[in-house]
């Protein structure tokens, strides 16, 4: 690729999210914030609350059709838990220095809301599918109600579908399996694509059961770890605390292998990576969680809540691991891929052969999830043979990105989530009126409680 188009392209990306993608989630969330009088807090224990209820009751308030809330919160959350928060976070730190940690949390806070409207939105406006079981809905059939013009909900789509097509993390798991495993890159990137289409070809429903048993184990194991290294640094905490505070606002000089960083940069990398990492206003997360058999929307849009808190906390480890280990100052510095690897090398050993492991199934549950939702997008696109297509259009750039580098990779996942970001933004400010927020949980025929912004 032209050096001169890459740079281009990287400071439009630049831009994006160091101004506008900033304001918009910020201005958006905090209008929601403010409406709700902090919904997203003040609720926590009855979002917790119906999390345990869909965990204990699996036929509780459903309909006969669609999948069970609790799969889809885990293919959710399996969508953002893995190597976006494992590997694309790693450069918010690297990239923005310690302030963006201090983004990360902010875009988790004002985001969830976000990702309610989004999410309640999606299933007002839903539709059973055309033939077979099951709904379709997301950000195409919410913008087809906010502008009333195909133009929006078909530019939506296109941008979906390069979106889901998740390159980036193929391009790290390929990486690290053939780096680790001392497997060429060819075979590694056919085993990995059979074994995708494989899941993917059979549908949201198999993609649900797969990341239902495997996601849970991979998210504890990751926890443990996190949390080790963190105790055995405790005493650094409050003063790196004090770092993340101060840098925040100011960004951070240079210091060992880290080149230092502006406060756009520390605002672009932490919001950036935030959003992308909890898909906050991409549209991937509303098209899968239409799919859910809940009879009340607002119930499937808090799960989204606790999903955008369970990812933001994952970041906020991983940052942490990278920050007290020192790993995000060395010289040279480390490839994005290997840098949480060398920080739990010295505490765990083994973690050169898990970790590849991890990535393999955190970075396969993401694409398959991704995938299927493209796959769902593309069918939008071209009824009669958008599915072919797309998979086509998946086997190709995938392994074609695994040899572009991980940059490139990173930077088109990026500029196709700007789009995203920008039109299911503004057709959620559009629509905010029709959003209905409701903090009690109520199992019985009670009528819940409601607020409506």
């Amino acid at each position: 690729m032209d050096l001169k188009f890459f740079w281009v392209m990287n400071e439009i990306d630049t831009f994006f999210w160091g101004f506008v993608a900033f304001f918009l989630i910020l201005l958006l969330g905090l209008y929601f914030t403010v409406h709700t009088r902090a919904f997203q807090i003040r609720s926590l224990a009855q979002i917790v609350k119906t999390f345990y209820h869909f965990l204990r009751h699996p036929v509780s308030e459903s309909n006969s059709q669609g999948i069970h809330p609790i799969r889809l919160f885990f293919t959710s959350v399996g969508g953002m838990i893995g190597i976006g928060n494992v590997v694309g976070i790693v450069t918010a730190i690297q990239f923005g220095g310690p302030g963006a940690l201090f983004w990360v949390w902010v875009t988790g806070i004002v985001g969830s809301v976000i990702k309610y409207a989004e999410i309640y939105l999606g299933f007002k406006y839903r539709i059973p599918k055309s033939c077979g079981s099951g709904f379709q809905g997301g950000p195409v059939h919410v913008l087809r109600e906010a502008f009333r013009h195909r133009i929006f909900p078909i530019t939506v789509a296109v941008f979906l579908c390069i979106y889901c097509v998740e390159v980036f993390q193929f391009s790290v798991m390929v990486e690290s399996v053939s780096f680790n495993y001392s497997v060429e890159k060819p075979i590694a990137a056919f085993i990995l694509l059979s074994m995708i289409l494989y899941i993917v070809i059979g549908g949201v429903d198999r993609v649900t059961k797969y990341c239902m048993y495997i996601n849970p184990m991979m998210m504890f194991g990751y926890l443990f770890m996190c949390f080790w290294v963190i105790f055995s640094h405790y005493e650094q905490i409050p003063a790196l605390f004090q770092t993340v505070f101060a840098a925040a606002f100011k960004g951070h000089a240079a210091v060992g292998g880290f080149a230092g960083s502006s406060l756009l940069m520390t605002i672009r990398y932490g919001v950036g990576r935030a959003a992308y990492s909890a898909d906050i206003g991409m549209g991937y997360d509303s098209s899968m969680q239409v799919e859910s058999r809940v009879s009340h929307p607002e119930n499937q849009a808090k799960l989204a809540i606790f999903g955008v808190y369970v990812d933001n906390f994952f970041c906020s480890l991983t940052c942490l691991v990278v920050l007290l280990t020192g790993v995000w100052t060395a010289a040279p510095m480390i490839e994005p891929s290997l840098a949480v690897q060398v920080a739990l090398f010295p505490y765990f050993p083994f973690v050169a052969k898990l970790l590849p492991i991890f990535f393999f199934i955190a970075g396969f549950t993401n694409i398959v999830a991704y995938f299927s939702v493209g796959v769902k997008t593309a069918h939008y696109l071209f009824p009669k043979n958008g599915r072919q297509i797309y998979l086509i259009y998946g086997l190709v750039a995938m392994p074609l990105f695994c040899y572009m580098g991980g940059g490139y990779a990173l930077l088109l996942m990026s500029l196709s989530g700007a789009g995203l970001l920008i039109l299911n933004l503004t057709g959620i400010y559009r629509l905010r009126k029709q959003v209905v927020f409701v903090r009690d949980f109520d199992t019985a025929s009670n009528p819940l409680v409601t607020k409506e912004v």
